[in-house]
């Protein structure tokens, strides 16, 4: 635990801070923990002196150790600020550990993280009314609230929230109150609750300019009706509507009992409710208010992405629990299913295991080594462990016919494996199958102190550590230890295939130390191709060599590569239905069709053009139709279409969807339909594939049925920001101008032309859907900013990027060629491209790379055709990738 001594100890520590600016640590040297601008969306908010951070960190440390504390600190710095978490306090907290809450928030505000801030206030409103002569009444553990309690329980919010907020300003730590204009909502059922509130909708806003102006929100769960009026809303729920609103990285429930305990009165260290849910729930101690809450924690995490876990814990032991691998209280988090393999054959992608089984051991022979190993364990009982995308694989061989223990023969965890817990999943079923087990590990292993954590003993030898468990001290114990003083590592023979790769690197060394030291003119020559290879130090040696070493900036030819001729699968015609032909999305997707030479329009459907010939269209006469979500319904249900392509309004589509997903239900169809949404409808969801194949993975594109195509705006902003990402040091903005075609057919001041002309219109200036949808995709907050403008076709965006490290124009546009190679619909410029230059073409065009004079702001501009590449051209490239053709297949080159 922290006193709030030891917070303005910490602060004293540094001299006080003069202007807001917010910092983050830098996740590439653990040891100095040095400071570097922040990505963050509101990174120029605030700014803490650098001597009081170090110290705050080096209290922190004494929590953890520092690789945990940097690389936890890393982690939670590398999304937005008000991504880091959703905090909820009870009321109970605010009476009985104010101290300890104030003193924990104050260190995350000192190391530049901003969690948002709900609390509650039920046992304090419990007492005022029993003062007040009023019995607190409940029904279905919902509180009635009538017009007296009501009011006071808006006085007493008001007042702790003001406590709060106080208490944090006298720590040296800026606080705002946010007391309302946060939570809309409407009654729950007036006549049973009376004033008590379903929350309909979050406004976001007071708490993003609460963080851009550096201070922490403190929000009462307080909301209001759209006629103004006020409503009582639950904390818990409150907290929950925001996570969904904001998807942060923990959702921290702060608790006087620090957690949640089983039926041995223990507390649960984790929960995975993918694997464990089930379990948990039909436990005879699981029931009441653990039940109730472990119910309500899975239902919020089913909404959120698998990067969010919920932490219950004790306010004195935030920082533990965020900082440190052990934690302190009750983590709970989805998790990932795991699967088990119990030989070689029964792992479905022999390839992909290799790959896992390689990585992060790139050596000399790596492969071959590995190829061998699993030769080995062909002849070997064993079982291996792993999730779905192998973020972490373990292979454990059962015990030998002398011995009571099995080996944990390999281990293979990814950095994002580490941190969303996957690691403690595995050995977490590890445990369950294999009573004791033994297994060795280096000694400067990042991840040594959760090893020890997981073992009963241990013992090193040189730079090798052996850890176990389940072993009783006796004979079998003594020999093992013996065994491993002797021998180390090689006492586990050929099971170990760190011990295996740890061999083939240094057999390999010393053939090429012989090598060069024979001398001769033909080694010499051989000696100066050695370079091309992979390094026996493995791929950062030979990064040493490479162009981004060369410039200072690590960068990556395009790691997602297109999906030309050679991975197409599918030779046979696909069936296109084609919903909402009226727009100018529509026509420009049904000239594309009639010049492709896989997809064939079968149905047309317009409700104003029902009845007439479809124009545009040669390969065979089609007249319009006005088809219903019940006709739609049949033709799924018979299997007549292959693709469907709403090309509909936002918000018009979801009936025929359901029509299609009803039919699906009903039919047993081998070869799912693929649907292709060109509205916004399901852009958000994340049971759609966002389908901007230039940063989406294709594979994935390939394998879905539900595509979610971006919109205009927003494909043109992300590919102009993308390549960036990392290096941003401040919220992106966007100016944004497109032509009048992008306002659509239906008459409006926007597509005007007499009132365009001479002029330009701005609408919609925040909050636009396309802000939203660029934000949430590129993982940042973005700024942006719309116009319309007199020419028919095409948007220039012009994007302001502050950068957190000084670069030069050439650094970046040599980032942006990299990222982009091989990309035909991406063409990387010099000069700013032009509006006229892209009408009609079916790609984007990205230049300017106006570097200011500071180095730390760079000025990218975007055009793109909004009918095309923006719309229609972007459309076909999804429907080719999920159909099995060339990616590029009927969409004409960029000139």
């Amino acid at each position: 635990m922290f006193s709030a001594r030891a917070v303005r100890a910490a602060v004293r520590a540094g001299s006080r801070r003069v202007s807001p600016r917010v910092t983050r640590l830098s996740p590439a040297i653990a040891t100095s923990l040095p400071l570097r601008t922040s990505r963050a969306a509101y990174s120029s908010a605030r700014s803490n002196d650098s001597t009081t951070r170090a110290a705050v960190i080096q209290v922190l440390n004494n929590v953890g150790s520092k690789r945990e504390v940097q690389q936890y600190l890393s982690h939670f710095s590398s999304v937005s600020q008000q991504q880091f978490a959703v905090i909820k306090v009870g009321g109970a907290i605010l009476t009985d550990y104010l101290d300890e809450l104030c003193s924990s928030l104050s260190f995350l505000y000192h190391v530049g993280l901003f969690p948002i801030i709900v609390h509650g206030a039920g046992p304090q409103l419990n007492r005022l009314l029993e003062e007040a002569g009023v019995e607190p009444e409940f029904e279905e553990g919902i509180r009635i609230t009538d017009g007296k309690t009501l009011g006071i329980a808006r006085r007493l919010f008001l007042a702790e929230n003001l406590k709060l907020v106080q208490r944090l300003e006298e720590m040296g730590v800026r606080a705002r109150p946010i007391t309302s204009s946060v939570f809309t909502a409407d009654y729950l059922d007036k006549e049973k609750w009376k004033f008590v509130g379903k929350i309909t909708e979050v406004n976001k806003e007071p708490i993003q300019t609460a963080i851009e102006n550096g201070y922490l929100p403190i929000l009462t769960s307080m909301a209001e009706t759209k006629e103004g009026q006020v409503l009582n809303v639950n904390a818990d729920v409150a907290a929950g509507e925001l996570a969904r609103e904001f998807e942060p990285l923990k959702v921290v429930y702060l608790s006087e009992k620090g957690g949640l305990f089983d039926g041995n009165v223990q507390k649960i260290s984790a929960i995975n409710l993918d694997e464990e849910y089930e379990h948990i729930m039909s436990q005879p101690w699981c029931k009441f208010g653990t039940r109730l809450k472990i119910r309500e924690i899975k239902e919020l995490l089913d909404t959120l992405p698998r990067s969010t876990s919920v932490a219950i814990i004790h306010p004195a032991d935030l920082q533990k629990e965020l900082f440190t691998d052990s934690g302190a209280g009750t983590l709970i988090r989805r998790g990932d299913k795991l699967m088990t393999a119990e030989s070689v054959a029964d792992f479905s992608d022999l390839a992909k295991l290799k790959d896992v089984l390689v990585r992060d051991r790139e050596v000399r022979d790596a492969r071959a080594t590995v190829d061998r190993y699993l030769d080995f364990l062909q002849g070997r009982k064993f079982k291996a462990y792993f999730d779905e995308p192998m973020k972490a694989l373990a292979v454990v061989l059962d015990p030998a016919p002398d011995q009571t223990y099995a080996t944990l023969a390999t281990l293979t965890i990814t950095k994002s494996g580490w941190l969303t817990n996957v690691a403690d999943n595995i050995f977490a079923a590890i445990k369950k199958e294999y009573p004791s087990l033994v297994w060795t590990v280096k000694a400067d292993d990042e991840n040594l102190t959760w090893f020890f954590d997981k073992a009963d003993g241990s013992i090193v030898r040189g730079n090798d550590v052996m850890f176990w468990y389940g072993i009783e001290p006796g004979e079998e114990l003594n020999k093992l230890m013996r065994e491993f003083t002797l021998h180390g590592r090689a006492m586990l023979g050929d099971s170990n295939l760190e011990s295996r790769l740890h061999r083939a690197a240094q057999i390999a060394s010393e053939n090429l130390r012989a090598h060069f030291a024979s001398g001769s003119v033909a080694n010499q020559a051989r000696g100066y191709s050695t370079l091309a290879r992979r390094s026996i130090l493995g791929a950062a040696a030979q990064s040493a060599f490479s162009r981004g070493s060369r410039r200072g900036f690590a960068t990556e030819t395009n790691p997602n590569p297109p999906y030309g001729k050679k991975h197409a699968s599918n030779t046979q015609p696909s069936r296109v239905a084609l919903i909402g032909a009226r727009g100018y999305t529509g026509q420009c997707l049904i000239g594309l069709l009639n010049t492709h030479p896989n997809f064939e329009l079968k149905h047309v459907s317009s409700r104003e053009l029902a009845g007439q010939k479809l124009e545009g269209y040669t390969k065979k006469e089609i007249i319009y139709e006005n088809l219903s979500a019940d006709d739609v319904y049949e033709m799924e249900k018979k299997g007549k279409i292959d693709v469907w392509v709403m090309a509909l309004p936002n918000g018009v589509c979801k009936p025929f969807v359901d029509s299609i997903n009803k039919a699906k239900a009903e039919s047993s169809r081998e070869d799912s339909s693929v649907i292709v949404d060109l509205s916004a409808d399901y852009r958000f969801d994340k049971s759609w594939t966002y389908g901007l194949p230039e940063l989406v993975k294709r594979s994935q594109i390939a394998q879905a049925t539900y595509i979610s195509n971006p919109g205009c705006y927003a494909t043109a902003a992300q590919l102009g920001i993308a390549p960036l990402v990392e290096h941003i040091g401040g919220q992106p903005t966007v100016f944004g101008v497109s032509g009048y075609s992008g306002a659509g057919t239906k008459p409006s001041p926007k597509n005007n032309v007499e009132l365009l002309t001479n002029n330009i219109i701005p609408y919609s200036l925040t909050d636009h859907i396309h802000e939203r949808e660029i934000s949430s995709q590129l993982g940042i907050d973005v700024g942006f900013i719309p116009h319309v403008a007199v020419w028919f076709q095409g948007i220039h965006h012009t994007i302001n990027i502050p950068l957190n490290k000084t670069m030069t124009s050439r650094d970046i546009r040599q980032m942006y060629q990299d990222r982009y190679a091989g990309e035909k619909l991406v063409k990387v410029v010099g000069e700013a491209p032009l509006v006229k230059a892209i009408s009609g073409q079916h790609g984007v065009e990205i230049g300017g790379f106006a570097v200011h004079s500071s180095g730390k702001r760079v000025v990218i501009c975007v055009t793109i055709d909004n009918l095309l590449k923006g719309s229609s051209t972007q459309c076909l490239q999804n429907m080719n990738l999920a159909r099995g053709y060339a990616e590029f297949e009927g969409i004409p080159p960029m000139n």
